[in-house]
């Protein structure tokens, strides 16, 4: 081994040993808009002073200039190839879930020891490193809601009984068309704590190739293999905007850490107010929120300090 090359080895063991073990990650697929949700979504972490990077695990298909758009904000993005469900007849509750599905890739960033993953459509507006410190082998995400219509395929939708306030509709005890327990709690996947691991990952994937697709893609598929691991989060690490006006009881705004723009037209870089639900004061503050971010030149990647200024 010549000089220079050892030398190289050196830099390049060196870099690892001070790499950040653990690391923020989001996915991005397409040459679509969604990468100024990436873009808005590095800056937030900047802002609360996360202390770890954030990943973007990025299809072929996302364009050089998005990549670089990403980069220049300080991500650090990883190709990864799709993943495919198999072949079926299952119409998915929104046409681009199948994509989605593409997401278990990140199991495969073993040089991480723990993930945060967080959807392109969320932003963080309080500092949740302390999520990394959270015990190990369990699934750590927030509960999803089942009142949304898009859940009209379900027994719980048709009876009225959602997980978030199980008290206000209960679970029939005796009821021939239903099973006799409500379903396991059932958790949104636009925001988890994981472990890569090449093991987790092989096994992800071979029991992809043996279920069937549902509705809701990768998010039923993560909550039936994750179920016996599963530990609920409070939903301020994942405010889903329905749940202002699904359950209001259960959302204090001012707590809210994470918050998810997930409800049809709430897509702050898409909004125009039209939508059902999108003229509300506080949908319209919240989006307004994530653009003061967005636009925020001090917020921008400093390539020569690597932070804000």
């Amino acid at each position: 081994m010549g000089p220079a090359l050892r030398k190289q080895q050196q830099q390049q063991q060196a870099a690892e040993a001070v790499a950040p073990k653990q690391a923020y990650v989001t996915f991005l697929a397409g040459d679509g808009d969604y990468w100024k949700g990436v873009v808005g979504l590095a800056k937030g972490l900047r802002r609360v002073r996360a202390a770890y990077p954030l990943v973007v695990a990025v299809l072929p298909d996302v364009p050089e200039e998005h990549r670089r758009s990403l980069r220049d904000q300080g991500c650090v993005v990883r190709e990864v190839q799709p993943v495919y469900p198999p072949q079926s007849q299952t119409q998915f509750a929104m046409a681009y879930y199948v994509i989605n599905y593409s997401k278990l890739r990140i199991w495969e960033f073993v040089e991480y020891e723990r993930m945060v993953y967080l959807d392109a459509d969320m932003q963080v507006y309080e500092n949740i490193d302390h999520l990394f410190d959270l015990d190990k082998g369990k699934f750590h995400a927030v509960m999803d809601c089942f009142c949304e219509k898009t859940w009209s395929h379900t027994p719980q939708y048709k009876i009225g009984y959602c997980q978030q306030s199980p008290d206000r509709v209960a679970w029939p005890e005796q009821e021939l068309d239903l099973p006799p327990q409500p379903p396991p709690l059932y958790f949104n996947a636009g925001m988890f704590v994981h472990e890569p691991s090449l093991r987790t990952a092989r096994a992800l994937l071979d029991a992809l190739a043996a279920t069937p697709p549902t509705p809701f893609a990768e998010q039923d598929f993560l909550n039936l293999f994750f179920r016996d691991a599963y530990a609920p989060l409070p939903p301020t690490y994942n405010l889903v905007l329905a749940m202002l006006w699904r359950h209001p009881d259960k959302v204090a705004l001012h707590e809210v850490k994470v918050v998810h723009y997930c409800a049809a037209g709430a897509k702050p870089w898409r909004y125009t107010g039209k939508e059902p639900n999108m003229e509300r004061e506080d949908v319209r503050a919240l989006v307004a929120k994530w653009w003061d971010i967005f636009d925020d030149e001090s917020l921008d990647y400093d390539k020569q300090q690597g932070a804000a200024p």
